[in-house]
């Protein structure tokens, strides 16, 4: 499959336009035929079963997965656009790679394997937090007795059992909602609960209550920072329920995992940069008195015990010639400190140097 071939990310399909593929973050238009109104549905017909299919054309649009035998599995949207059918094809790889062929900081396998709390993987959508969460369930997966109940929309890597138990549920076909599956969990004895994502406040609230019960709960948010997750929870909540709301997630907490992907200095593949907010107890404590804002400090003066930021993580990058200072710069949401921590000079909120 050309796809693989190129090792593109994503297949973009329209009707009237050829193929289009994502290749290391950027779009690559092919040399491939225009593809007409009835191609695009006769691969839809390929890759759709009846229900996918039918609720498609009721609702103008659809997430599902499939699998193709010798190429692997893909995440799939189709929906409407000026009314014509286009689609999007994500390559879900049926390896699950493992920490250290992500590359990925080697202290997220002890965040793993904690017995309980919320763990929040985040970042914007193409950054791999899909993958990431496959590890971490896989490393659970091969390293402890536990039974792991994940809850997905679609599901996109495939566990099987190993030192662990496994049920993987998506939604439409195994369960209604988010909602009704959460609402039922605690019952079938689940160790770790996976939920594909936190969406509102009653999922939030569901995975607050595993987690206060002494169940692991790994979810994820669209967000740009760590402090940003916080934030962005509050939002599911009005104003007069905040407060209990940061009781509880403070009292939950074990880490926020915040990942970009940033293309490599040799320019073949991708490398994650990860921000890592560990629930010590100043985070949990910043958390409780609504001080978010100092959580980028937090996390920046406390690289002993594993938390780094973005730009740390970005520093490290640059400095093991994994990535480029350009592309370095090009992805922190804050270039001009990264060229000081670039030069070791880290500043607090108040513009005052970190010791």
């Amino acid at each position: 499959m050309e796809m693989i071939k190129l090792e593109a990310s994503d297949l973009h399909i329209k009707e009237n336009r050829p193929p289009i593929f994502r290749i290391q973050g950027s779009l690559v238009e092919t040399d491939l035929p225009e593809l007409s109104h009835q191609d695009v549905i006769s691969m839809l017909n390929e890759i759709m079963n009846e229900q996918q299919k039918d609720h498609f054309f009721q609702t103008k649009e659809s997430d599902f997965a499939f699998s193709l035998e010798d190429a692997g599995r893909f995440r799939t949207n189709v929906f409407y656009q000026r009314g014509k059918i286009s689609a999007v094809l994500r390559y879900v790889k049926t390896h699950i790679p493992s920490f250290e062929e992500l590359g990925l900081p080697g202290c997220l396998r002890d965040i793993a394997l904690r017995r309980s709390g919320i763990i929040i993987l985040s970042g914007a959508t193409g950054n791999g937090k899909s993958t990431t969460l496959a590890a971490i369930i896989d490393h659970i997966n091969n390293s402890t007795n536990k039974h792991i109940v994940t809850i997905e929309d679609p599901i996109e890597f495939v566990h099987k059992d190993k030192k662990s138990l496994i049920n993987q549920r998506e939604i439409g076909i195994d369960t209604e909602s988010f909602g009704i599956s959460l609402k039922h969990v605690l019952r079938q004895d689940p160790d770790v609960i996976m939920v594909g994502e936190m969406r509102d406040s009653s999922s939030f609230n569901a995975a607050v209550s595993a987690a206060e019960t002494g169940h692991l709960v790994l979810t994820t948010l669209h967000t740009d920072t760590a402090p940003q997750c916080i934030s962005r929870i509050m939002e599911f909540f009005p104003v007069e329920q905040r407060d209990e709301v940061r009781m509880r997630l403070a009292g939950t907490i074990e880490a926020v995992i915040c990942q970009r992907l940033v293309p490599r200095s040799s320019g073949v593949g991708m490398v994650p940069a990860v921000e890592i907010m560990l629930g010590s107890p100043s985070v949990r404590k910043l958390i409780r008195e609504n001080q978010i804002h100092r959580l980028r400090d937090a996390i920046e003066t406390s690289k002993d015990i594993g938390m780094q930021t973005f730009n740390q993580a970005l520093v490290k990058l640059v400095n093991s010639k994994q990535i480029s200072e350009e592309k370095a710069l090009a992805m922190s949401s804050n270039p001009e400190a990264l060229k000081m921590n670039l030069k070791g000079i880290y500043l607090d909120e108040s513009n005052r140097i970190l010791g």
